[in-house]
């Protein structure tokens, strides 16, 4: 399903990044929850949104770290910031495309109704 190409670009971006630190383990998880969004139950979308909004944190972290580093070597830092920051708020909005009506189906996730009644 297309809507799931900013997720699995997400996880891969995600996976590359570890793969430069040699986090071998964050690689493989990364990885390992693009079939994961194959998995039509609830659960499956909540760990992937919630894996995502983990992933943006991350590249949010890794900006603060290497652009204090520049900072403090006095080497400019904005287009990296700009890189990063744009990674970081794509991986967010990944996390989102599961409000979509179709996506809501596919994964049964409930309407969120809050009127009190079951149905939705």
């Amino acid at each position: 399903m297309w809507l799931l190409i900013g997720p699995v670009l997400a996880f891969l971006m995600l996976a590359a990044h570890f793969l430069r630190v040699d986090a071998w383990l964050l690689v493989a998880l990364s990885l390992a929850l693009i079939p994961l969004l194959a998995v039509p139950r609830p659960w499956a979308a909540h760990l992937a949104r919630i894996a995502l909004v983990v992933g943006a944190l991350e590249w949010v972290r890794t900006l603060v770290m290497i652009a204090a580093i520049r900072f403090s070597a006095g080497i400019p830092a904005g287009r990296m910031m700009l890189i990063l920051g744009t990674v970081g708020g794509l991986t967010l909005l990944a996390a989102l495309v599961f409000q979509h009506p179709r996506l809501r189906a596919f994964y049964r996730l409930s309407s969120g109704n809050r009127n009190g009644d079951a149905t939705g």
